[in-house]
């Protein structure tokens, strides 16, 4: 019975991805400046990603948190600098070739794909009075494909990024001024494609909140990371009651990065240091899966210089609202573990490599059982269905002069991780919505910017700098993962 991989009937399967790294067209059809626009590319040996160029010159990072200074006057704009590349201006065109795409995944045999929808494709500014026709058509043309061949879409309605006016007009989502327009937003994209989408997720990795995150704040930390946190919880919570009234039967979460830590040794300050750092994203969760605030909210804020939630601005509904709008269910992504020790800061996001795990060459620890440790965390703490809507692994792909690839580190990874998944689910009793796979297609890397860290199940043929042929090519992992998807994860058995 220990061996049994098979998944209960109607478990989804599928890829996702986010419009900045893969979409591309970022001039077309009317879509206005994100603040992803403004990321450069970057590598391992030159780390430059996630900045941009005042028009002082001065170089300002990381940009997708927007504006890390405290200086910048309210009416600078970035500007591109001549020269450098721009990831999310092509990334690898998914809007040209979204036909082609979307039927690689169906060979698959894909009943699901995750994608996000770029705001500025919507609401170019993010405070027009009606939306962008053109962009919307877009992904009507895009649901519809999926239709073709029985594809369920879970749609993230904000991946990390907001159009650049509403970073500089508002200081993102420090201001409440962004809960209506994002729920004005949200409501547009439910009249639209909510008969035909019954899965979606707020926000992505909303606990990034403290890093690189969605927020668009320019001083992102202190009270303003968890002034936008709470800002982003209302706005999540009023979408939720929204989209329950407008779509019957529909389904919502946030997506949290819960890459779990361990404590160093079994001393206990160590441990309890890795209770705290386990807090920091729990404050998330907790918020949002069960509708009010933790006990500990206060002692988190603290530590961050703020004298608690009372210091946070909120409308005298907020309470009542969160309550209201909690989350159907609990989705999240994991890519690795690290551990954490006594004296480490808590705002160690990556916290340290633990020496008994192999690494990838980016140093991140590969930990199979971190996934089904992380999986039984959730449902212990939060009794909601669960959905792993990222997990994979980034490698340098060699690539045949025909553009096919022998991953089979890439398939070793799986084969650890759906297994583990598997016990979860048959073993541990955890329920779980379905799968689905970070960058089923090479996109371009949100942490370095890079296409040589890549994820897919089929080859893109594009360098770090836009070059190449963008022909795809399914590498030997696809032909795999087909075989996993058929036999509903029976097949995993096999190489126990």
């Amino acid at each position: 019975m220990e061996n049994n991989k098979k998944l209960p009937e109607g478990f989804l399967w599928g890829g996702a991805t986010a419009d900045f790294q893969y979409e591309g067209g970022y001039d077309e059809g009317g879509r206005g400046l994100s603040t992803h626009d403004y990321e450069t590319n970057g590598s391992v040996e030159n780390p430059r990603h996630h900045t941009m160029e005042m028009p002082d010159g001065t170089i300002i990072g990381p940009a997708s948190s927007f504006i890390d200074a405290e200086t910048v006057p309210d009416e600078a704009k970035p500007v591109f600098i001549d020269g450098q590349y721009y990831p999310s201006h092509k990334a690898v065109d998914f809007y040209h070739h979204y036909k082609e795409d979307i039927k690689l995944m169906a060979g698959m045999g894909f009943n699901v794909y995750r994608f996000s929808i770029s705001w500025s494709r919507i609401f170019p500014t993010g405070e027009e009075e009606t939306p962008n026709e053109a962009g919307l058509k877009f992904y009507d043309d895009v649901i519809n494909e999926m239709a073709k061949y029985k594809m369920e879409p879970l749609i993230t309605i904000c991946h990390d990024e907001m159009p650049m006016n509403l970073a500089l007009k508002y200081n993102g989502w420090a201001s409440r001024e962004l809960i209506d327009l994002y729920v004005k937003y949200a409501k547009v994209l439910f009249e639209r494609y909510g008969d035909r989408c019954r899965y979606w997720l707020t926000f992505n990795e909303i606990n990034a909140v403290r890093g690189f995150g969605p927020t668009g704040v320019r001083k992102n930390q202190g009270i303003d990371r968890y002034q936008a946190a709470h800002n982003m919880f209302v706005a999540s919570a009023k979408t939720v009651i929204m989209g329950h009234e407008m779509i019957p039967n529909s389904k919502f979460s946030t997506m949290y990065a819960l890459s779990t830590f361990y404590p160093a040794t079994c001393k206990p300050q160590d441990v309890f240091h890795n209770m705290q750092q386990l807090r920091e994203n729990w404050y998330f969760v907790d918020t949002m899966g069960r509708g009010y605030y933790p006990s500990y909210a206060d002692d988190i804020l603290l530590h961050h210089g703020i004298e608690g939630l009372s210091e946070i601005e909120m409308a005298t509904e907020d309470e009542e609202i969160l309550n209201k709008g909690q989350l159907d269910f609990i989705s999240f992504s994991y890519y690795r573990s690290n551990i954490t020790k006594d004296g480490d800061d808590w705002f160690n996001v990556g916290g340290s490599s633990n020496p008994y795990l192999k690494e990838t060459p980016w140093g991140w620890g590969l930990d199979p059982l971190g996934l089904r440790y992380t999986m039984n965390m959730i449902y212990d703490r939060i009794q909601k269905p669960i959905f792993i809507v990222e997990n994979g692994i980034g490698i340098i792909d060699q690539a045949d002069e025909n553009g096919y690839v022998e991953d089979d580190e890439r398939i070793n990874y799986l084969q650890d991780h759906l297994s583990a998944m598997a016990d979860a689910i048959n073993q541990d009793h955890v329920p779980c919505l379905g799968y689905t796979m970070w960058g089923p297609i090479d996109l371009v890397s949100l942490s370095t910017g890079e296409m040589k860290k890549r994820y897919g199940f089929v080859y893109v043929d594009m360098d770090d700098l836009g070059n190449g042929t963008l022909k795809r090519t399914p590498k030997k992992s696809y032909y795999w993962m087909k075989k996993v998807i058929e036999s509903n994860g029976e097949s995993l058995a096999d190489h126990e």
